[in-house]
């Protein structure tokens, strides 16, 4: 079986050698990057499973480099763990709202950097799921979700949702178990009549998971974050 290939962006040498070190004592392939613009040069030129990402570097920070590849159509599923020292509940809604998909704060256990980074890489889609989502159908939890048709259906009965609620429920059912903060679907809706604050988001979700019945269910709550749909 071919081993994960991540990528560990982290300017710090010490960090770096530990994080290389239990990486690959734990069976993955590992390249490392001192600074943004190192890594995304890489990701332009070899293909990675994953990526480590520290947030304060030099030049780019992570933010930056998490902004720029959840920008770019060949990498943009890449899963993305942030690595940091700063775990104030701002800094962690900024990094989730610029794409990462989880963060490990310092100091950390290298266990449970790789049980997350195991996690991330279990949920990135795989090739059916990504021809599914580009064909605008997508099943999820007894859900087809029609994008041309602007569509849903529950266990086969149509369900009629309004524009906004339709947008987020797509949103989420493209990408199950990540966690879309209520910033992230603001700006997702933006432009359907509705007031667009974070309570509003709140309302959304709660007439969603009305209108779904027993598949409303999978709709999660990640306190103090946002929402996301059950794997």
């Amino acid at each position: 079986m071919r081993k994960p290939s991540i990528l560990v962006v982290e300017d710090d040498t010490d960090i770096q050698q530990l994080v290389s070190y239990n990486l690959i004592k734990a069976g993955f392939n590992v390249t490392c990057a001192d600074t943004g613009e190192e890594a995304l040069q890489l990701l332009g030129r070899e293909a990675f499973d994953a990526m480590v990402l520290d947030l304060m570097l030099p030049g780019k920070d992570g933010n930056e480099v998490c902004r720029v590849v959840r920008s770019q159509e060949a990498i943009k599923g890449l899963p993305i763990i942030m690595l940091t020292a700063k775990s104030e509940e701002d800094d962690i809604v900024s990094g989730l709202e610029c794409g990462a998909d989880d963060y490990v704060t310092k100091p950390f256990s290298p266990r449970v950097l790789i049980a997350r980074l195991e996690a991330a890489l279990r949920r990135k889609p795989e090739p059916e799921a990504v021809a599914e989502e580009q064909a605008g159908f997508i099943s999820r939890h007894g859900m087809e979700i029609h994008s041309g048709r602007h569509e849903v259906r529950v266990n086969g009965e149509e369900i009629h949702l309004t524009a906004s609620e339709f947008t987020i429920l797509e949103l989420m059912a493209a990408r199950p178990g990540w966690v879309f903060s209520r910033q992230q679907i603001i700006d997702q809706v933006r432009g359907y009549d509705y007031s667009i604050t974070p309570r509003a988001v709140d309302v959304q979700i709660f007439g969603l998971r009305k209108k779904l019945g027993p598949a409303g269910a999978c709709i999660e709550t990640v306190r103090g974050i946002g929402y996301r749909i059950r794997e």
